[in-house]
């Protein structure tokens, strides 16, 4: 065995996770190429969150085995965690890992030569709940973690290979900025997510562990690191409940991100996804104590309405939304606030609608993700009675769309003659990269070119469609 590819579909925890399986193939001696060629073993690493997310990672594992009749697909991810009845019957060539644990044991059995495609039965998986983290979460999962054809069989601790654990990055291949996980896992109850099935186990790793790896990170040439998790806000604790939580709110993460912040020659940190009650008055301190982390926030509001908010099963309603936005921006020089908005949830009624557009422009998002509900198979919201008339869902989606696009203009707006770093990711013609509030800017030509990863100052012209235009500082 001498190349493999890696499909990743989803979020930032998902492509962090499959840095970690580039990593661990490797340092066996492996060689990555692009999903698009022949290799000998490809990992298709799934994702869940919606029945479009679920189909799209069946079709990249349908391509794959065609693609590569020979080799081994393994399958990781999300969609191998529950039994909701999305994936095929495991076969010689196609195997299932429905925990970390269990795909870097497999992983290393099948690159030591234990195991080839003709032998790929002797794979056993396991599910999540069969080898129990010691940092999980006390509360065990009601519904059984595993593909739901898999032939589970319970490995202990003691039974696993040896080094079972993914390791940990050295860079973030192919990226600018680079990802780093520092928490794992959601036992919240939003009524439309399947995450908390997927990753139920609550779990955070050490200050230590993180701190050394962003040190490793930057070192590799990253200048900007984005700290993510399933539940960021959650670091550090054993639950995502904030009625759980002593005074109801962390300040373990704006601990963690003074560490991030001292670290020598790392020009920029980001924070992945937030709720409301995770932005405290010591993060917002330490947001203003450092100048490497970036005066932008992304707030998940959802909906605008509070009857919405609540079916949702959401831990805020729309007022505290309100509050936060308002201290956020009392503290910080004009922050970026992007955030997620879910159009047509089952219920939605036309004033509902009409609250969220009316708060999205009080707010005055930077950006705007817009999803269109979508009923997602094991989960409350699937079940739930008045379903909003796919036609009016899209009208709606139209609406936010465009929205989205005048808001983030708006937003751009204000900057126009004013500087701004930029770090270059791409390069194309002409180059561009993003700004510190996130926004992309597409660069002067210069000679020479700038270079990818590079940090550059411009001052911002021409606001478009797409981002803004930069000219050279005088």
């Amino acid at each position: 065995m001498r190349t493999f590819a890696i499909v990743t579909l989803g979020c930032k925890v998902n492509q962090y996770e499959s840095q970690q399986i580039r990593e661990i193939l490797e340092q066996c001696g492996l060689e990555q190429v692009e999903p698009t060629e022949r290799s000998d073993l490809v990992v298709v690493n799934t994702c869940c969150v919606t029945h479009t997310a679920s189909a799209r990672s069946r079709q990249h594992i349908r391509k794959s085995g065609k693609l590569n009749p020979d080799a081994i697909i393994v399958v990781s991810g999300c969609l191998t965690t529950v039994q909701i009845g999305e994936l095929p019957a495991e076969t010689e060539n196609l195997r299932y890992a429905g925990s970390q644990k269990q795909l870097a044991a497999i992983l290393r059995r099948i690159v030591s030569g234990e195991v080839t495609a003709s032998e790929g039965r002797n794979l056993q998986t396991c599910t999540n709940n069969t080898i129990r983290p010691e940092t999980s979460h006390k509360i065990k999962p009601k519904t059984q973690i595993g593909p739901q054809n898999a032939s589970s069989v319970p490995l202990s601790k003691n039974s696993l290979p040896a080094e079972p654990s993914l390791p940990t990055l050295s860079s973030f291949e192919g990226h600018t900025r680079a990802f780093l996980k520092v928490q794992d896992g959601c036992d919240g109850c939003c009524s439309y997510c399947i995450v908390p099935k997927t990753r139920p186990f609550v779990r955070s790793r050490t200050s230590g562990e993180v701190i050394a790896e962003a040190r490793t990170l930057v070192e590799g040439g990253h200048k900007e690191i984005v700290v993510t998790g399933i539940f960021l806000g959650a670091y550090g604790l054993d639950t995502v409940r904030r009625r759980n939580w002593a005074n109801r709110q962390n300040d373990k993460l704006s601990d963690l991100l003074k560490q991030l912040a001292q670290i020598p020659n790392l020009a920029r940190i980001r924070l992945s996804s937030l709720e409301p009650g995770d932005v405290t008055e010591r993060l917002l301190d330490t947001f203003c104590e450092y100048r490497n982390i970036m005066p932008h926030l992304h707030l998940s509001l959802q909906s605008g309405s509070n009857a919405v908010l609540k079916k949702m099963c959401r831990q805020y309603d729309v007022e505290a939304f309100r509050r936060v936005v308002e201290k956020v921006k009392a503290r910080l020089d004009r922050p970026a606030i992007t955030t997620d908005i879910i159009v047509g949830f089952p219920g939605e009624t036309d004033v509902d609608f009409e609250d969220t557009v009316r708060l999205a422009r009080e707010v005055g998002f930077a950006k705007m993700h817009i999803f269109p509900f979508s009923a997602r198979k094991g989960t409350a919201a699937a079940k739930m009675q008045n379903v909003v008339d796919t036609r009016v869902v899209k009208k709606r989606s139209q609406i936010m769309r465009d929205l989205n696009a005048e808001l983030a203009g708006q937003f751009r707006e204000q900057f126009i003659g004013e500087s701004a770093k930029v770090l270059v990711e791409g390069g194309s013609d002409p180059p561009s990269g993003r700004s510190e509030r996130y926004f992309m800017v597409f660069l002067p030509k210069t000679d020479p070119k700038p270079e990818k990863n590079e940090l550059i100052n411009v001052k911002l012209g021409k606001n478009t469609e797409k981002g803004m235009l930069g000219l050279p500082e005088a």
